[in-house]
């Protein structure tokens, strides 16, 4: 019975709410409220959504991100954290 618990303890932790289940708005106002967030974005897929650079390493930049939501198939949400320059050499 212990097993069972920890390992459904486990799975809520890992939990994530999914772009494509939720409104744009939704997830766009979890990403604003919070500054920084993991979505899901279909699947066995996430990532993690920033408001701004101050979310982000010092030797990152701000990338723009859309994601796929239950009204829309872009929505932007904020910003991914990416390293390296912001323009191609």
């Amino acid at each position: 019975m212990l097993v069972l618990a920890l390992s459904v303890n486990a799975a809520a932790a890992q939990s994530r709410p999914s772009t494509v289940s939720r409104l744009c708005a939704a997830s766009r106002q979890d990403v604003l409220s919070r500054g920084a967030i993991v979505l899901g974005t279909g699947g066995q897929t996430y990532d993690r959504f920033v408001r701004d650079r101050s979310f982000c390493q010092f030797d990152e930049f701000i990338d723009p991100a859309w994601v796929p939501s239950r009204d829309t198939p872009a929505c932007f949400v904020g910003y991914r954290c990416k390293v390296g320059p912001f323009w191609d050499d």
